[in-house]
């Protein structure tokens, strides 16, 4: 990334602590880096990743910037105003605003008065939930879109916004055959030659009864599909019990009939605190298929890595995973389910519908996909930042 000329103007970047092993954690890493690069004055605001009090974080370059630890509130909103402000008087002289890599909808509660806010939302529905809008219509909100759904949602739901995908960086994810000098088929996963793997990459976090990640929609349909094939495996990378308020995917394994000696899963601790990256990206390579279909993704990280990797992607056809799969991954079909808490549709991943695309997926030819590799190339995290970032950031900044 080359910068002519610096920004200057001040940002309080509220999500997850960046670097913390999360996808928001993962993208605040890499923006808040670049946002320095460019010159821009930065503190991260944490809702997740820190707490106790305010730590500088060491980032790219040996730079370090103000850390501001998490509430005792959820999200943190009622510490975000205060910690923006004692940021802000430090550095009185610069443009300011908050930064919001987070749902939208949980800072309708926050008293932010007449703060200028960027929103980078996502809108992980088929419709657009109505507090999400009443958020991002307010008139000192600048909303970002993370996908090319979520933009079509806010342009017809009368909110301006300018589109700026999530970002990978590719010198990392890609095809790897090796972890910790293991080949990770083979001598780390301990797999057959012959054995067809499935992974699934999402955190299992839910409200206790509807999982926004489709776990029970996807496994019974890999219980289906290994059945047949009885080679087929499958890599969970997630937590397996209920720890972090989702399901007990034990017992959900059990009642779909899925024998133990087919299901893989990471060292917990490992996966507590994060993976290398390296070693993600040589599982994605691994893998014969994502299985990634939900109820609905505002973007879909684990999507466009594991397609870096030349791993092809099973997605659903709606939401944000409809615009990032290549042209040789799959779709799968949906039904409409009605988001109560949210007011707003989701669709439910149809089991058939993924039995079929992981035939299609077991029937195609394996190896690294090409073409998957060359799609996930336009989420490289310098180009999105040079061709996205940089120019918004310098326009918003100098009006």
């Amino acid at each position: 990334m080359t910068i002519n000329q610096k920004i200057e103007g001040l940002i309080s970047f509220a999500s997850n602590s960046p670097g913390t092993p999360t996808g928001y954690g993962q993208q605040a890493s890499y923006l808040v880096n670049n946002m320095v690069k460019s010159g821009l004055t930065v503190a991260a605001m944490s809702n997740y990743g820190h707490e106790g009090g305010i730590e500088k974080l060491r980032i790219d370059g040996g730079n370090k910037i103000p850390h501001y630890p998490r509430s005792f509130t959820g999200y943190s909103v009622d510490s975000l105003p205060l910690n923006h402000q004692h940021f802000k008087k430090q550095n009185p002289n610069l443009k300011d605003a908050i930064f919001i890599l987070y749902d939208s909808w949980v800072y309708n509660q926050g008293k932010f008065d007449d703060t200028e806010i960027i929103s980078w939302a996502p809108v992980d529905h088929i419709t657009m939930p109505p507090l999400v809008h009443k958020f991002l219509a307010q008139p000192n909100v600048t909303a970002i879109s993370m996908s090319p759904d979520g933009k079509r949602q806010m342009d017809s739901s009368q909110i301006e916004s300018t589109y700026i995908p999530h970002s990978i960086d590719t010198r990392i994810f890609l095809p790897r055959t090796k972890i910790r000098s293991k080949e990770t088929r083979a001598d780390f996963l301990m797999l057959e030659p012959d054995d067809f793997l499935v992974g699934m990459v999402a955190a299992n976090k839910s409200n206790g009864v509807v999982h926004r990640k489709a776990f029970a929609e996807n496994i019974l349909a890999f219980s289906i599909f290994q059945k047949k094939h009885t080679n087929a495996k499958l890599y969970i990378h997630s937590e397996a019990s209920k720890l972090m308020g989702g399901f007990n995917l034990i017992n959900l394994l059990k009642s779909c009939g899925v024998p133990s000696e087919a299901v893989i899963f990471p060292d917990p601790l490992e996966l507590r605190y994060g993976m290398l990256k390296q070693d993600l990206a040589s599982l994605y390579s691994a893998f014969d298929v994502l299985l990634a279909p939900s109820y609905g993704e505002g973007f879909g990280v684990p999507t466009v890595e594991a397609q870096a990797c030349g791993t092809r992607v099973i997605v659903s056809n709606w939401a944000a995973s409809q615009d990032l799969a290549g042209e040789d991954s799959w779709k799968v079909e949906g039904m409409p389910f009605w988001d109560e808490a949210q007011t707003a549709w989701y669709k439910v991943p149809i089991v058939e519908s993924i039995v079929e695309a992981l035939e299609k997926a077991y029937e195609s030819d394996r190896g690294v996909s090409q073409s998957s590799i060359e799609f996930a190339s336009q989420f490289e995290d310098k180009k999105v930042y040079a061709e996205k970032w940089e120019p918004f950031l310098r326009n918003y900044f100098a009006g």
